[in-house]
């Protein structure tokens, strides 16, 4: 039986049912699609009230201390999410939603793989998906944005409770996800190698534009006179580094010919003010028995670990001959369907990775799927107020309401 609540009316506010999520090293908001307003504007609109974020314009400096997003990209991302028939059941369908902090722009055009680890959770506590029995329970997940397709799986024990995992950057043991991507390259641009090069030469950097679950500039560390074990915080700081790594990030992407959501190529200027794409990441030699070591920014911020996304792109970039991941760390692809492990050492721990990839007839590399595990936790269900929500707001939220109230009576 589901368990999602509607929009109410409580002392003439309008209150949202919400859960407030952690998946992986990120956290966010899980909300059921057919309760969220259909227009774009609405949805943004009620995004930032839940959020702390300004619903127009800028807020330079705003500590979000209105809603509940935390400051950094990775703790402002909400996902919209419901059930759909598939072939042999059901799956879920899930659209991001990436904020910021200091600005009213959301960002609608990628996929987080941390916070894609609460979506079963988040399906079996509000009844979407059935209760599971002892043993392994995956589900599909089909994601709007990128047309990604993943595979949750969750284990539960014969106690009936989840099996859990304790993984880098999170204190505890949590209930465990593994997820898989499926035929992740090109997710998009449409190609592995979005330049056609394995390498390419940018302000005298040699980086390598990789598209696997998310489109990513990869360089080696030394080449901007870093180790590549510096702290993120350090990295940050030192504003040569970042002013360089901008305009290496900036024109790789341009390369790439990353597009918008409505298919028109993005512009420098889009690039420069990306919250999302590309991801850009430094690498150099590990030092904890790793394959390789990562240092990995979102376009605005730095990151405290390594997304799976991109941990997961890094990973197939090991097995491109030619990359600078390769040189590093070359990992061997044959013409049988094999599963390789790729250990990447980040400022929180190591990120393991599997990638199920083979070569074709003409040796072009075929990536079947990539594999990583994370943990997920329901930080908080129940409702947020909008204490300041528009007319058009109000208004929708009450027609939803009174929508699905009627179809539940008529059920």
């Amino acid at each position: 039986m589901s368990r999602l609540n509607l929009p109410r009316l409580h002392h003439s506010v309008w209150e949202f049912p919400v859960h407030y999520m952690r998946g992986g090293t990120s956290t966010g908001l899980l909300i059921w699609e057919p309760m969220a307003p259909a227009e774009e504007v609405l949805r943004e609109e009620l995004l930032g009230h839940m959020m702390g974020v300004a619903t127009s314009g800028t807020s330079l400096g705003n500590k979000q201390i209105t809603g509940l997003g935390r400051g950094s990209a990775t703790s402002n991302k909400v996902f919209f999410a419901d059930v759909e028939p598939a072939q042999g059941g059901t799956r879920l369908v899930s659209t991001l939603a990436q904020l910021a902090a200091d600005h009213s722009r959301v960002d609608w055009s990628v996929n987080c793989g941390n916070m894609s680890s609460a979506l079963q959770l988040w399906a079996l506590h509000t009844g979407l998906l059935e209760t599971p029995t002892p043993g392994l329970h995956s589900v599909e997940i089909r994601n709007t944005n990128t047309g990604v397709l993943t595979t949750s799986r969750m284990a539960v024990g014969a106690d009936h409770q989840f099996l859990q995992a304790e993984i880098p950057g999170v204190m505890g043991h949590h209930p465990a996800v593994d997820l898989f991507l499926h035929r992740p390259a090109g997710a998009k641009t449409g190609l592995l190698l979005p330049t056609g090069n394995p390498v390419d030469i940018i302000d005298s950097i040699r980086v390598s534009c990789v598209d696997v679950a998310v489109p990513m500039v990869i360089a080696r560390a030394q080449d901007f006179g870093k180790t590549g074990h510096e702290s993120i915080n350090e990295l940050a700081q030192d504003s040569d580094f970042m002013a360089r790594l901008k305009r290496v990030w900036v024109e790789a992407g341009l390369r790439m010919k990353l597009r918008r959501k409505n298919g028109e190529l993005m512009s420098e200027s889009d690039i420069q003010s990306s919250e999302t794409i590309p991801k850009v990441c430094i690498i150099s030699a590990a030092r904890m028995g790793a394959d390789l070591s990562a240092r990995y920014f979102t376009p605005q911020t730095g990151h405290a670990s390594l997304a799976v996304s991109g941990g997961c792109c890094l990973a197939v970039a090991t097995l491109i001959p030619g990359s600078v991941a390769h040189e590093l760390a070359p990992k061997r692809v044959t013409a049988e369907r094999n599963e390789i492990s790729v250990n990447i050492e980040n400022p929180a721990g190591i990120l393991s990775t599997k990638v199920v990839a083979s070569l074709d007839d003409g040796n072009g590399l075929l990536i079947e799927s990539a594999a990583y595990q994370r943990s997920a936790q329901i930080l908080l269900s129940g409702y947020v107020p909008l204490y300041n929500a528009s007319l058009a707001l109000r208004d929708s939220l009450e027609k939803i309401a009174a929508k699905q109230l009627a179809a539940a009576t008529a059920r």
